[in-house]
């Protein structure tokens, strides 16, 4: 999708998007979002589609330092940018030394209000998304098509088309009802301009979630899993955004549906998705065709010079740079100086003398102090080089300040994990064989070491996909469902705004709604505790 949709993006996504005032981003008429005049050619349903999936990566009309939702700039409303500070900032995974970035300091302090910019940043670009695909929907309706006198043949793409978006709306959904918990709901059915939906809470979120997935699962329209170009919805996406959730329904409402995690999962193995040679190959420029286009499931996109954006793989990578190494040309970047280091308890996950080869410890310890007193102090912490804007080659991505390497946001060594937490939390679908068959195949490619059934617990789980996975956006949903984000059980550095970490209050499990969207939509209500 790279190759075939730049231009698109560029066309569509960067001329229509529409500037916003409010965080319930809608379109207010045709004429000013997905107008009529723009699907004046049949060429342009496919760049319609591209725009849906522009939103994932870019932020603006006017290059990558715009944003197209009010009040807030590009580094603060980029999708993926806006999930990873989120998802793993938050935790014990990572610490931004520039706390005088709005909104950085209270998340990564886990000390924040509903004021926080970045808050406002992942709910708007994540409303955003759904009307995107909502108006996307209400242009291709066959009575639209009907009346422009589309071809046979367009049209049928356009069916596929629109399954797609409804995939790219569930994940959307998806991602505000696992951190917010609540949000405006609204679809295709709604009247244009109609923004301020009534809130539904996250169990009427869920249930929307997964009826619209299942639906898409038997639509012959959702392309098989695999059978997509790469970084397109599929029924895999499908497949795991109903295993993700699955996985966390218990923490989200005290329900376990462990089993049917195992079987979405299943469905994921089952449809041919392959580990890469290499898990470097994950984090690599060329993503997309190197050996990991076999295991990455779902993408966010990066090109740096037709898409350029500060999204989350130009911010980890230009901060993976150490202040004291300058290791910039070895990660095909000129780096910012030390913007991202590891706190301590994550270094301490790789101490053991078994990690020593482990092609996933990518941490550099020399020369640093392990503990972090002072954020500002960029000489302090280990850093990492996980991700690279290299290709497997060893060639420089095309652009060095913005990367061309993919966020994994979905890959097969998570629904490896996933599986083999399930079966030890009572899933049926999967046997403990398998299970430690499925550990084992991610041992075996970072270490060559495998573990004995003896030792795979769920304690080891939650080590292991932190050693696994870590800087990809899953950190605070792991923490949560193991009970050890909010509380005192496990703390890690500057947790609680404390130098050693302190205890959580239970209701930081859940964002609070930006106070900007409570202030647009008298539907919504703050979650408890804000």
């Amino acid at each position: 999708m790279k190759k075939l949709f730049k231009v698109s993006y560029l066309a569509f996504a960067l001329s229509v998007l529409s500037c916003t005032n409010d965080l319930n981003t809608v379109p207010k008429d045709d004429d000013q979002f997905l107008s009529e005049d723009f699907f004046s050619t049949e060429a342009s349903y496919k760049q319609g589609l591209a725009g849906v999936y522009g939103n994932l990566s870019l932020t603006g009309t006017t290059g990558a330092g715009s944003s197209n939702i009010s009040g807030i700039d590009a580094g603060t409303s980029q999708y993926g940018r806006c999930l990873w500070y989120m998802q793993d900032l938050s935790t014990d995974e990572v610490i931004w030394s520039y706390e005088n970035d709005p909104g950085t300091a209270d998340i990564q302090r886990t000390n924040w209000t509903a004021s926080n910019p970045i808050f406002r940043g992942m709910y708007g670009r994540a409303m955003f998304q759904v009307a995107l695909v909502n108006e996307y929907l209400r242009q291709t309706s066959d009575a639209k098509l009907d009346s422009r006198g589309v071809s046979a043949a367009t049209k049928a793409d356009v069916q596929k088309y629109r399954a797609e978006v409804r995939v790219i709306r569930a994940l959307a959904y998806y991602h505000i009802m696992d951190m917010f918990g609540k949000a405006a709901f609204v679809t295709e059915n709604d009247p244009v301009g109609d923004f301020k939906g009534p809130q539904y809470d996250r169990e009427q979120l869920f249930t929307y979630i997964e009826t619209e997935l299942k639906a898409l699962e038997i639509d012959t329209n959702l392309a098989d899993a695999r059978a997509n170009e790469f970084g397109r919805a599929d029924k895999g996406l499908a497949w795991m955004i109903l295993s993700k959730m699955y996985l966390n329904s218990e923490s989200y409402f005290g329900t376990a549906k462990y089993t049917e995690c195992i079987t979405y999962s299943n469905k994921i193995i089952g449809a041919g998705y392959q580990l890469a040679a290499n898990y470097q190959h994950n984090f690599m420029a060329d993503s997309n065709t190197n050996s990991a286009k076999n295991e990455i499931i779902f993408p966010l996109q990066s090109d740096g010079r037709t898409t350029q954006n500060y999204g989350p793989t130009t911010v980890i990578i230009n901060g993976e740079v150490g202040s004291i190494e300058g290791n910039g040309a070895a990660l095909g970047v000129g780096g910012w100086g030390g913007a991202l280091r590891v706190r301590k308890q994550f270094g301490e996950k790789f101490a053991d003398a078994s990690f020593a080869n482990d092609a996933r410890k990518t941490l550099i310890t020399a020369n640093r102090n392990p503990i972090i007193s002072t954020v500002s102090d960029r000489d302090t912490g280990y850093i990492i080089t996980k991700f690279t804007n290299k290709t497997s080659t060893g060639a420089n991505g095309s652009d060095q300040g913005f990367v061309d390497t993919d966020f994994p946001l979905f890959r097969l060594a998570d629904v490896y994990l996933m599986v083999a937490e399930c079966q030890l939390r009572g899933g049926t679908g999967a046997t403990s064989a398998q299970a430690l068959g499925y550990v084992n195949a991610l041992r075996t490619r970072a270490n060559g070491q495998t573990i004995a059934a003896a030792n795979l617990n769920l304690d080891f789980i939650l080590d292991e996909r932190l050693r696994e996975l870590h800087w990809e956006a899953h950190r605070r949903q792991d923490l949560i469902r193991f009970g050890k984000f909010t509380g005192g059980s496990y703390n890690w550095a500057w947790k609680g705004n404390g130098i050693n970490g302190i205890a959580l209050p239970q209701y930081y499990k859940l964002y609070p709604l930006p106070a900007e969207s409570l202030a647009a939509n008298s539907n919504l209500t703050q979650n408890t505790g804000y």
